[in-house]
């Protein structure tokens, strides 16, 4: 396995603060709301929901902002070894407009079906679909993209 790294991507300091910031005060908007101004049971247990699963996915977002996405000629993998997705797989890259994508990230489709897992706010990956991005910078997404973009038409020749 090759150590040599070709593009790095993850979340700045303010990013990260603002997207956890956000599901923080809305999953407290919406226990507050439930509980200051009740309305009948089955909205406020709606609300209550709803606020406990803003409140979980924004501590989920603080543990995986942590994180920095490498790509290396073989695979893109996070900066514990986990790897997200094999460059032999990768299939298309999407970067366009209307793709089904994160905010300033790219997709992936691969050839594969994949284990479905999610890391709010940096990557997710369902069935045949990568995306990368989220609270991360497009300066660093589009160079992570353009690289693996060239490296599958390189392959394809």
């Amino acid at each position: 396995m090759s150590e040599e790294v070709l593009a790095k991507v993850g979340a700045s300091a303010p990013r990260r603060a603002f997207g956890v910031a956000t599901l923080l005060i809305l999953g407290f908007l919406l226990l507050y709301v439930a509980f200051a101004t009740p309305p009948a049971f089955g909205w406020q247990a709606g609300l209550v929901g709803c606020g406990v699963v803003a409140l979980y996915v924004g501590q989920g977002m603080w543990r995986a902002t942590q994180r920095q996405l490498i790509l290396t000629p073989e695979a893109i993998s996070d900066d514990t070894g986990y790897v997200i997705v094999q460059v032999k797989d990768v299939e298309k890259v999407d970067r366009g407009m209307f793709a089904f994508k994160p905010s300033n990230g790219f997709l992936i489709k691969t050839k594969t079906p994949q284990h479905r897992a999610w890391h709010p706010g940096l990557w997710w990956r369902m069935g045949h679909r990568v995306a990368v991005g989220g609270v991360t910078a497009g300066s660093q997404t589009r160079p992570m993209a353009d690289i693996l973009a060239a490296m599958i038409a390189e392959r394809k020749g």
